[in-house]
């Protein structure tokens, strides 16, 4: 089985981007499952329902979210009805969205997928460690894939997780920093890992803001409104090879595919 998660979509040329460049991965990569972390795809700052039909439609099979989940308070209702997008785990009970999500594959194979905060640098949230370990008790024994995404800030806390979590999941890749990290590898117990996959946007940026804006207000302390750039776009993500039988990864490999990159596929 071949898993793809695509890193931290940003504003409508991330969302674009996907749309453009995902059904031709599917196809070239052979892949059987598309995540996506999609909480900064509505203007650099959260998601709404158009864009979480519009990831759909563009061939993404689960979406994860973080700490911008609730920017958009109109994606609630999406959080509480549909079934293949979740929010952080160690948030309240009472916060609405699902824990974890069940997804298939074409072939009917099922995959886990669930989402964590990280402490370090963070929102206030319940201890992920504590969290991972009450999801996988509620995820069904027979789904044997399950894909962690660590939402997380300090790359302290993203190799404590994945080693803390090694041979009992297939995957703990992180999100958040919009920087991919060069750390992809498979521990011991059969766990792939990697810090940060990275972002999926526009890379002429600070993390994908306008450099202008981000730089007067750096420099002057005068507020600005970080604007989402918008230029050499690209799709970071992190392509996942499993045994279905056991859940254990075999391959992990990080993409890159830029906008020369797309329209050659």
């Amino acid at each position: 089985m071949r898993i793809l998660l695509i890193g931290d979509i940003v504003g409508k040329p991330g969302k674009d981007f996907v749309a453009q460049v995902v059904p031709k991965i599917r196809q070239s990569e052979e892949l059987d499952l598309v995540i996506a972390n999609g909480e900064n795809a509505e203007n650099g700052s959260g998601i709404t329902p158009a864009i979480y039909r519009q990831l759909l439609a563009a061939g993404v099979d689960c979406i994860t979210l973080g700490d911008h989940i609730y920017r958009k308070k109109d994606i609630i209702e999406i959080l509480e009805k549909e079934a293949n997008i979740v929010k952080p785990a160690n948030f309240p009970k009472a916060a609405p969205g699902r824990n974890w999500a069940v997804v298939s594959t074409a072939s009917g194979e099922q995959v886990a997928v669930f989402s964590l905060l990280g402490r370090v640098f963070m929102r206030p949230v319940d201890c992920p460690w504590t969290a991972a370990d009450r999801v996988l008790a509620e995820i069904p024994a027979d789904v044997k894939v399950r894909i962690l995404d660590f939402h997380a800030e300090a790359t302290s806390d993203m190799q404590l997780m994945g080693r803390y979590l090694d041979g009992r999941v297939s995957a703990v890749l992180g999100t958040h920093t919009h920087v991919p990290t060069a750390d992809e590898q498979i521990f011991p117990g059969g766990t792939a890992f990697q810090c940060d996959v990275g972002m999926t946007g526009p890379y002429s940026s600070i993390l994908g803001r306008s450099i202008e804006r981000v730089m007067e207000t750096t420099l002057t302390f005068r507020p600005t409104y970080f604007h989402v750039a918008v230029s050499d776009v690209r799709l970071s993500g992190t392509i996942v090879d499993i045994d279905p039988e056991t859940g254990r990864a075999t391959a992990i490999r990080r993409l890159m595919i830029n906008e020369a990159a797309a329209n050659a596929l």
